[in-house]
């Protein structure tokens, strides 16, 4: 089992920054990649952004690219989403991913989620 914690969630201007860190404990030497989704009121979850954890290769949604780097510690099994020039339509719960290839699913593992408020 592998458990993932996030920190660093906040509220903040608009234009402002946070970085939000997850930490992943337990079974973690099989470790694919991880990611950030969020979950913003009333609407779906989406994919925010994802790095490969053999070669740190990233991939990001459109509506992040180029404002919310993703970077990873693999001494520490920790990824980091570095919001910069947030808005108010980030606001959402973020939540921490994991792939370690354990099941079918694209995503074997969730944290509980940090939230985000962007006030305007």
């Amino acid at each position: 089992q592998v458990q993932l914690l996030e920190s660093g969630g906040g509220s903040v201007q608009a234009g402002g920054s946070l970085r939000l860190s997850c930490v992943a404990s337990g079974r973690t030497f099989s470790l694919n990649a991880m990611g950030w989704f969020r979950q913003a009121p009333g609407k779906e979850r989406e994919f925010v952004a994802r790095i490969r954890w053999s070669d740190g290769s990233t991939y990001y949604a459109d509506s992040v690219k180029g404002r919310f780097p993703i970077s990873r510690d693999n001494a520490k099994n920790t990824v980091y989403l570095q919001m910069n020039s947030l808005k108010p339509e980030d606001t959402a719960d973020y939540y921490c991913a994991l792939d370690d290839g354990s099941s079918t699913r694209l995503w074997d593992y969730w944290g509980q989620g940090t939230q985000v408020i962007v006030s305007s």
